[in-house]
């Protein structure tokens, strides 16, 4: 019978975790174990900052009639408690639930690889809402020093896809809050990138959640507005194709160098900004090149 297809961005957590995906001496063997509810505290790094309330009820009434049918995932810390890994929606609605123990994978893990699968094991789920997934796919690029292909790789989604979602992160906070809130879309995020200053994206985002606009007008008010801005500084916007030829750049680019290029057409050519981290990144991609 052939396996139903995995739901959410990424490919469940059996395969997220596996481990051809750890260094080998991150990961060691995993013990099943009836662990009591007290002594297993939150990952303080997990990107999921809200919970469905709702939804938590509905899975501590099926593990208060079924039980936990699937462990979480922790990892033994000083004192004799444990962190949760994965699964901490499990781990609340059991409390919820009444229940005092709850089964559990102990498995010794680093820092890194214990942050590397709580984020990714929040990208799988299908409920995380565009900010969280953001920030997510953030640390693992800027604190674990992935690239977005290894990360795109994890999830399920293509480089550009969560090179897009990164640049999300250049909105200003109340645009950010708006998405969060569920009030604007990840589409509306990416359209009001379009205008040129934080100011007209806080000002856009605002009216955008207020009257309702679908993301297509967001984008046209957007496109409005970086055309006035241009228009006063004497610019004029780039023809559809030359912007279509430097995403495709960009994409390109981004993929020969392992970095964040960012291509945008100038006059009747294009300029092409590479975005380094730090001095690091800068001597790698010398390497890189010179190989």
């Amino acid at each position: 019978m052939a396996k139903p297809k995995q739901r959410g961005m990424g490919r469940g957590l059996a395969s997220i975790l596996a481990a051809e995906e750890q260094p080998e001496d991150a990961v060691k063997g995993v013990e099943l174990r009836t662990l009591p509810v007290e002594l297993v505290h939150p990952n303080p790094k997990q990107p999921r900052r809200t919970f469905d309330e709702d939804a938590l009820r509905a899975l501590a009434d099926s593990i208060a009639d079924r039980g936990v049918l699937q462990p979480v995932l922790v990892r033994p810390m000083p004192g004799g408690r444990y962190e949760l890994v994965a699964g901490e929606r499990r781990w609340r609605a059991t409390q919820i639930a009444g229940l005092s123990d709850i089964p559990a994978l102990i498995q010794e893990r680093d820092d890194a690889t214990t942050l590397q699968a709580a984020l990714v094991e929040n990208m799988a789920r299908a409920d995380l809402n565009p900010i969280e997934e953001a920030r997510a796919v953030s640390a693992l690029v800027e604190d674990m020093g992935l690239t977005r292909e290894a990360v795109g790789r994890m999830v399920g989604r293509s480089r550009v896809a969560i090179s897009n979602l990164l640049r999300i992160l250049d909105l200003p906070d109340e645009a950010l809050d708006l998405i969060g809130e569920g009030r604007l879309t990840e589409g509306h995020g990416r359209a009001l990138l379009l205008a040129d200053s934080h100011e007209n994206r806080r000002l856009l985002a605002r009216k955008a959640a207020a009257e309702g606009w679908s993301v297509r007008v967001t984008e046209q008010r957007a496109r409005g507005a970086a055309s006035a801005d241009r228009a006063k500084a004497s610019r004029t916007v780039a023809p559809a194709d030359q912007v279509a030829a430097a995403s495709d750049m960009s994409d390109r680019l981004g993929k020969v160098m392992g970095q964040d290029v960012e291509v945008k057409p100038k006059g009747d050519g294009f300029a092409v900004e590479i975005r380094l981290r730090d001095a690091g990144a800068a001597r790698r991609l010398l390497e890189r090149l010179n190989a």
